[in-house]
């Protein structure tokens, strides 16, 4: 099994993903840390040329598709958040030293990886299909991306890579990247952002071996869809990776706002998890949205 959980947008901050699988392994990355280097932003883009797009070293034909502005290719590279020092990389630091700290494999190493270096341009089917996003789904729409073409755009969300990392073997890990949305700019909203999500599979063993008398307990079953589980999972799985997945990100928020914090969470629907949740903080006397999560679509994982 596996939960997923994003980070959203720094002004109104975020959204993550968490999900379930069915292993338990840490995989060194560069010693744990970051995975990729930074383009320089004189490299990054180039304003459409005739039919094509040059982007990060590549060209793009394009088609009835693309729209992507020359303003927005100029942010294509800029890496803020790995720019030492800047208030994302602070945020981005603070965010993996925590987990560093926190949660270990059996070796002592750290348990997730971190890849905050993957490129921006994605295909179609990573940003959308690859998450069971069907065809017809407003988040597909020309007026809300960024396409260089049918079958290229700028991620829309770091979970364009969600599959692409867990099908390398990963079993957790932390995703760091800008995205972009056509969004109209105002004191929340800006085309370009940054999220950061995390990814963690679960083995039997490593989700029922605290728990007195688990070994009868399974991850799977034939039953069917509630409103609290998928209709392959156990509800003792799902009790557990719910459980834990808001226990981490419950004290994750701890670390980064401060001890005293008020949480909520708000049962909500994401097409990659069910179930699905949203956690909100209160924040100057309103209840303010931090970050999304779930519990991974088994299909997806099975993908």
């Amino acid at each position: 099994m596996a939960m997923l959980w994003k980070f959203m947008r720094v002004a109104k901050y975020s959204k993550t993903a968490l999900s379930p699988k069915v292993k338990v392994r840490g995989i060194p990355t560069h010693s744990r840390h970051s995975s990729s280097k930074s383009v320089p932003s004189d490299f990054a883009a180039s304003a459409p040329c005739s039919n094509t797009v040059e982007l990060l070293g590549k060209s793009y034909p394009q088609d009835d598709y693309s729209n992507v502005t020359e303003k927005i290719l100029s942010k294509v590279g800029k890496n803020l958040h790995n720019r030492k020092h800047h208030p994302l990389w602070l945020i981005k630091e603070q965010v993996k030293e925590h987990f560093y700290k926190h949660y270990l494999g059996r070796r002592g190493t750290p348990l997730f990886s971190v890849y905050d270096g993957l490129s921006p341009v994605v295909t179609v089917q990573q940003n959308f299909d690859s998450l069971l996003i069907p065809q017809n789904h407003a988040s597909r729409r020309k007026e809300d991306n960024y396409y260089l073409n049918r079958d290229h755009m700028l991620r829309a969300h770091t979970s364009a890579h969600q599959w692409d990392l867990i099908h390398s073997g990963l079993d957790a890990f932390l995703a760091v990247g800008d995205v972009y949305r056509r969004d109209t700019i105002d004191s929340t909203h800006y085309p370009v952002f940054h999220q950061m999500e995390g990814v963690r599979l679960f083995s039997c063993h490593e989700l029922f071996s605290s728990i007195k008398d688990g070994e009868g307990l399974q991850l799977f079953e034939q039953g069917h869809r509630t409103a609290h589980k998928q209709e392959c999972h156990t509800m003792e799985a799902v009790r557990l990776v719910e459980f834990n997945l808001k226990q981490v990100l419950t004290k994750l928020m701890t670390h980064i706002f401060g001890d005293g914090l008020q949480v909520r969470w708000v049962d909500c629907y994401f097409p990659f998890t069910h179930p699905s949740f949203e956690m909100e903080i209160n924040f100057q006397g309103e209840w303010m949205e931090v970050l999304g999560c779930g519990v991974m679509e088994q299909q997806l994982v099975n993908s």
